[in-house]
């Protein structure tokens, strides 16, 4: 018992530490007068009709840069071409792509990305999903950041809205896994490809360096763009940056409990649900935030020494401070601080579930396509 409890107090410290860092770090980049940034938003988009509207006037929005909006429609189904169009006829810097049929060996985002991109003049690209409401400045300060920090892309994790227990029990896992475990300091210092890390939601590049590494074109196959992407840009000697988002954006990416567990397990063989990464990720989040609650329980029926307890409360203390202070920073809801155990175990099921499943076995629907676990 008290070997187990030292080793739960040092995976609760290991975050603690990291996110210590990191959020003396992170900061809400600001617009500057550099106004020969020019931003293209680009917007994928497929079966988007009930939040595109919003999506497309914030983006028009925008103020502080110089900035055109590109809507790509992806075969919807329901009325978002019409929506945008309609929304383009009142705004000449509006404008409707039609995404041409997906090719073998893409996957669909990534290909209405890229056909975005070719369209776009902007010596900045912003490439947003169709579920997040830009705040004004917030094209413009991630453009002027890439430029004072001279990095090709730059990311943030816009402030989630979760509106069920559900989505309170998978989505917190995005800024944790980031603030908590993302050496930043490490990554600002070193051009080392794992080290590249970005939200999908949220992403500016660099026109010329887009264009130089290959654009989506060159990570064609990922459901992970916020995974592969930075990491693509890093091999290429590119330096990649990320930001506090959650005064940049807001985002309302799943609703329900169901569309989540989907949602994070298409891209899970890319993250963490790997044959050599998962054994770690999970001695390390259950070590420190599930452990320690499990020597606590145990310590109520006299199992273990008192020192063991001590330790493991230590540890609830440490993995609780920490998870309040990512969760304070990013304004995500206050509740969801306590559920946090949970919250670690539902993501490491997810991720078990994922690797534990034969590569091709089951098609998933994502947005109305399939795509075999394991890969497209």
């Amino acid at each position: 018992m008290l070997g187990l409890a030292i080793l739960a107090l040092i995976c609760a410290l290991l975050p603690g530490l990291i996110a210590w860092v990191n959020l003396s770090l992170l900061r809400t980049p600001e617009p500057d007068l550099d106004v020969r940034a020019r931003v293209s938003i680009l917007i994928p988009a497929r079966n988007e009709a009930a939040v595109i509207a919003t999506t497309v006037r914030a983006a028009l929005a925008s103020r502080g840069a110089a900035v055109d909006v590109l809507v790509g429609d992806d075969h919807s189904t329901d009325d978002t071409a019409a929506i945008v169009a309609a929304i383009a006829a009142e705004d000449p810097r509006l404008r409707l792509v039609p995404v041409p049929p997906l090719p073998e060996g893409w996957t669909g985002k990534n290909h209405a990305c890229a056909r975005l991109a070719e369209a776009a003049s902007g010596t900045h690209l912003l490439f947003l999903d169709a579920d997040v409401t830009l705040a004004p400045t917030a094209a413009a300060a991630l453009a002027a950041h890439a430029r004072r920090t001279e990095s090709a892309l730059v990311s943030g994790v816009p402030r989630q809205r979760m509106g069920s227990l559900g989505e309170r029990l998978t989505v917190p896992m995005i800024n944790f896994l980031l603030i908590g475990y993302l050496p930043m300091a490490m990554m600002r210092a070193s051009l080392r490809p794992s080290l590249g890390a970005a939200c999908g939601q949220l992403v500016l590049v660099a026109t010329e360096a887009y264009r130089e590494i290959g654009g989506h074109g060159a990570v064609r196959t990922s459901l992970h763009d916020g995974v592969v992407l930075p990491r693509r840009f890093r091999q290429a000697g590119h330096r990649t940056d990320l930001v506090a988002g959650h005064a940049l954006a807001t985002c309302r990416m799943y609703r329900g409990f169901a569309e989540a567990w989907a949602g994070f397990s298409k891209n899970a063989h890319e993250g963490m649900a790997t044959p050599r990464a998962l054994p770690v990720w999970t001695l390390l989040l259950a070590g420190g935030h599930v452990l320690p609650w499990l020597l606590l329980v145990l310590s109520l029926f006299a199992v273990g020494s008192a020192e063991a307890t001590f330790l493991a409360f230590a540890a609830i203390l440490v993995s609780l401070a920490t998870r309040a202070a990512i969760t304070l920073v990013t304004r995500e809801p206050a509740g969801t601080i306590l559920l946090h155990p949970l919250t670690v175990l539902v993501a490491l099921a997810i991720q078990w579930t994922s690797l534990l499943r034969r590569k091709g076995e089951g098609t998933p629907m994502w947005k109305g396509r399939s795509y075999p676990i394991g890969g497209p």
